[in-house]
């Protein structure tokens, strides 16, 4: 079972991040701080989501996912593995 905590404000699991534990404490224990980010900004996401917005998730917007989101493509990984991503972080923000 995943720990609720872990679950960034963009569906992701922190946990399952290969930088969990090593360079990143999370998104939420960083407060969108996260290791990706220039030093001292949140990350696009984050600040859209709980900085400017007030929400406690992506899935509490009726724009997700947004083009931020889509904008966020870790090169590592092919069109259709990043489209997969965000349809499992979309389906955990939404409890399906």
């Amino acid at each position: 079972m995943t720990d609720n905590s872990l679950i960034s404000c963009c569906g992701m699991d922190c946990s399952a991040c290969y930088c969990y534990g090593k360079m990143c404490q999370g998104c939420n224990a960083a407060c969108g701080k996260v290791f990706h980010c220039p030093e001292g900004e949140e990350c696009a996401i984050y600040h859209c989501c709980i900085t400017k917005n007030g929400f406690k998730s992506c899935g509490e917007c009726d724009k997700l996912p947004c083009e931020i989101i889509l904008g966020t493509k870790d090169p590592n990984l092919s069109e259709e593995e990043f489209m997969k991503t965000v349809e499992d972080r979309v389906k955990r923000l939404k409890g399906e």
